[in-house]
């Protein structure tokens, strides 16, 4: 594989993290771009990866950032934004992905690697931020040109090794004694390793063929969101009831969380949650990549074997 000099936006972040350690491995540079250098300090131990104190939504600094770069691959997102009408996830996807975008015509960049999300749709996404997802797409797909060569991924929600997703499921089930409240307990997802997303951006650096091209991420089976969070409880071997709640119940919890320091759910995620996170198109398949199933990861960063509530979610899914 060629290796290349890699501007990366969003790397201190979860996918950033696990995505800076796969492009070091395979002999690339990478330059991460942060607000702030300590809190990207634990990408230090890669000798590949260099810091760089950067506001990426100011124009002229991300231009001076990306100079003398070859690729960019921008991971920047938010589940959730400080007000409710919009205007935080359309700087954090949107307005930045414009900026980018520019800024790679600036550079003289001819490679992008853009994250997005599964059924992100600027016109009929019900979410905040599903719509400004598909804005950022939008805007990436039109205004490229002929000489800024694009991919774009749509994964389902992640996990792996300090994910926010089944961690913080375990962190509730842990703190809630007796049962727990969930909302929308019958969206379906299709979870997706981090180590999988990881190695389908590195396939799309190695091969020409991609540019151009939109790929859906999904994990090899598809639960509800009641059958994961039963899975974590299992796993964590606690006696927990989860308690499904109706969707007007839901809709209460979120408007309430919306007022709650850090957003644990809100009414945006109540509504993102209203179109299942499932593949139409296997781009997995399509890449050439067999991805890993939940079950067989989880157990080894929670810390426990689980194998007899693997057993407990396949009998759940054969009676349904």
């Amino acid at each position: 594989m060629l290796s290349r000099k890699i501007c990366l936006l969003g790397g201190s972040g979860f996918v950033g993290t696990h995505l800076c350690a796969g492009l070091a491995r395979s002999g690339h540079r990478i330059t991460v771009l942060t607000r702030s250098v300590e809190r990207a300090k634990h990408l230090r131990v890669l000798p590949a990866v260099r810091l760089a104190a950067c506001n990426v939504h100011d124009e002229a600094q991300l231009a001076a950032a990306m100079n003398g770069h070859d690729t960019v691959i921008n991971l920047v997102g938010i589940l959730n934004e400080s007000g409710r009408n919009g205007a935080g996830f359309r700087q954090a996807h949107s307005d930045l992905a414009r900026k980018v975008v520019t800024a790679c015509h600036a550079q003289r960049i001819d490679r992008l690697l853009h994250m997005s999300g599964l059924h992100a749709d600027a016109d009929r996404g019900p979410s905040h931020y599903l719509r400004s997802k598909g804005e950022a797409e939008r805007i990436v797909r039109e205004e490229s040109g002929p000489d800024l060569r694009w991919t774009i991924f749509q994964p389902s929600v992640i996990f792996g090794s300090g994910d926010s997703f089944i961690n913080r499921f375990a962190e509730l089930l842990r703190l809630i004694p007796l049962w727990m409240p969930l909302a929308k307990p019958d969206s379906r997802l299709a979870p997706v390793w981090i180590e999988d997303v990881v190695a389908a951006m590195q396939t799309a650096l190695a091969d020409d063929d991609t540019s151009g091209e939109s790929y859906q991420l999904c994990g090899p089976e598809v639960f509800t969101l009641r059958e994961i969070v039963c899975f974590i409880r299992d796993e964590l071997h606690l006696r927990r009831a989860i308690v499904g709640l109706p969707d007007p119940v839901s809709r209460l919890q979120a408007a309430i969380m919306d007022f709650v320091p850090g957003k644990p759910f809100s009414t945006d995620n109540y509504r993102s949650l209203s179109v299942d996170s499932v593949c139409t198109v296997n781009g997995f398949a399509r890449l050439g990549i067999q991805p890993h199933a939940m079950q067989a990861i989880v157990p080894r960063y929670l810390g426990l074997e689980g194998g007899r509530s693997r057993y407990a979610l396949f009998r759940r899914r054969a009676r349904r």
